[in-house]
């Protein structure tokens, strides 16, 4: 084991000897330095885990070493020691990025108590998530084995997003071993609970259903309209609820949450199906029937989705609110975002305003196809961490920041989510069958019955019927559909890519959040 490494630097540190004993005893390594120059060199040319710093030392201050090592290391933990209890001080110091201070005389134990808060911080809280976690594994189990309902299971989705985030904290290999193997549980008896009631959800005779894409509008964003008070839905494509939970704190510094929800994406889970089906308020069947013009099936040429504005006029008359004052705007490019920041308080006036931004699902293609990008987001973590980092730089996060002054409704959600995928699985099917990795539609499929939840009639899944005798295929978990030709190039080309269409927790159960202004 690591004997941590502490630099103490006190121009008295004769008077501290027997507190250097006293640590050492306690199994740190404590090197000494009598100067701020000295201080900064070791910290150039050794590892060192805590600087223990005297605020008051003659030629270089205290301030200004830790000024200095900051700009050597600016993550090492530096705790001031200091006679000084001037607030101005304390403001310095903090602004200066300490990790803590403390007041003298110093008592042994209560450097002890700061080295151990510092050093130890992450085994400790690997230590409590750990323990937290075995506790819930058991009401998890018990919750995936008592038959959920669809409400359930948006609980347990939720539960599992939050141990996720937790386990991440700690960075317990062993845990996220025993927690992927939960989760993968979980979506082996979502695959079946989805299996056996969708048909039922989107049948013209259903009796109750989950909010879904094409109720999303009618039940979680319309009733919320107030004239003279803009509301703003915010459609991020391709978002997961995980992937919100880590961009939650951004929206928290200016915005008040008074709703945190889910609601279930329609099958297929891509865009030109999902985000079709919420602004026209149909599924793809009917939206086909009442816009055969303006709806295209995966074989057609020309693009998905370039009638969403015309799908929501028409929904929104249906929906009897024709009277209000809308606006529609989607984002696809760095370009508009700044139009979009430049254009914020223009569309105060409206009663509605709905923005669909592309960053994500754009992210999730361009990891495919970009070898760099599949370096950047490897897994879960880091998918989750470019994601806000993105939100956070974003020309979204700055045309929100324009009107945090205003009286606003604010209302984030997505189309559907994704999944990373690691098992191909072989399905075979004619010229016309598509490309999809995740669902798949064509005449004449050859595939495993156990891997894919397929409707030979489409009709059941609320879909058109693309030539006579298609069959959908949707596949379950972390499954990719791959034909057999160059199989082999083609499944290590995907593998752990994320992507969308298919049946999984992550890309059916999607967030829908409802904010106004602090």
């Amino acid at each position: 084991m690591n004997v941590p490494k502490i630099l103490w630097v006190d121009d008295e540190i004769e008077g501290l000897i027997s507190q250097i004993m006293f640590l050492e005893n306690k199994g740190y390594e404590i090197c000494t330095q009598t100067n701020g120059f000295d201080a900064v060199e070791y910290v150039k040319n050794n590892i060192v885990e805590v600087v223990l710093l005297d605020e008051s030392m003659p030629g270089l201050s205290g301030l200004q070493t830790l000024q200095q090592i900051k700009e050597v290391n600016a993550n090492l933990p530096v705790v001031l020691i200091t006679k000084n209890e001037a607030e101005n001080l304390m403001d310095e110091a903090i602004g200066s990025q300490i990790t803590d201070y403390l007041i003298k005389p110093v008592n042994p134990n209560q450097v002890w108590l700061s080295l151990k808060k510092i050093i130890d911080n992450k085994r400790l809280v690997a230590e409590k998530t750990t323990s937290a976690y075995q506790q819930d594994f058991q009401s998890l189990f018990m919750a995936l084995s008592s038959n959920p309902d669809y409400n359930q299971w948006m609980d347990i989705y939720r539960k599992l997003v939050y141990w996720e985030l937790e386990i991440q904290k700690s960075n317990s290999p062993e845990m996220q071993e025993v927690f992927n193997t939960q989760k993968q549980e979980a979506n082996n008896d979502f695959f079946k609970f989805i299996s056996k009631h969708y048909a039922s959800w989107v049948s013209p005779k259903s009796k109750e259903a989950p909010i879904m894409s094409h109720s999303l509008l009618q039940f979680k964003v319309i009733p919320h309209l107030e004239k003279g008070k803009p509301l703003f839905f915010i459609l991020i494509d391709n978002l997961r609820f995980d992937q919100w939970k880590t961009i939650q704190p951004i929206f928290a510094e200016s915005f008040r949450i008074h709703e945190e929800d889910s609601f279930y994406s329609i099958l297929p889970t891509a865009t030109q199906y999902a985000r079709n089906a919420i602004f026209a308020g149909m599924l793809p069947i009917d939206i086909e029937k009442n816009f055969s013009e303006e709806w295209k099936n995966d074989d057609e040429e020309g693009g998905k989705n370039l009638h969403e504005e015309a799908f929501l006029k028409a929904n929104l008359k249906r929906l009897g609110k024709s009277d209000i004052k809308y606006s529609y705007t989607k984002i696809t490019n760095n370009h508009d975002g700044q139009k979009l920041v430049d254009n914020m308080h223009n569309l105060l006036q409206n009663d509605l305003n709905v923005i669909v931004y592309n960053f994500v699902d754009m992210l999730s293609h361009a990891r495919t196809e970009m070898e760099v990008l599949k370096e950047l987001a490897g897994d879960e973590t880091s998918y989750r961490s470019i994601t806000a980092s993105w939100f956070e730089h974003s020309p979204l996060h700055q045309a929100l920041k324009k009107v945090t002054e205003k009286q606003i409704t604010l209302i984030v959600a997505t189309d559907h989510g994704s999944t990373r995928v690691k098992t191909p699985v072989k399905v075979i099917g004619d010229k016309q069958t598509t490309a999809n990795l995740r669902y798949k539609h064509g005449r004449n499929l050859n595939y495993e019955p156990k891997d894919v939840l397929a409707f030979r009639d489409p009709r059941e899944a609320g879909l058109p019927v693309p030539n006579i005798n298609s069959t959908f295929i949707f596949s379950k978990g972390d499954l990719f559909l791959c034909y057999p030709n160059n199989y082999n190039h083609f499944v290590n080309y995907y593998r752990n890519t994320f992507q969308h269409g298919g049946i999984s927790l992550e890309e059916m159960i999607v967030p829908v959040i409802r904010m106004t202004n602090k």
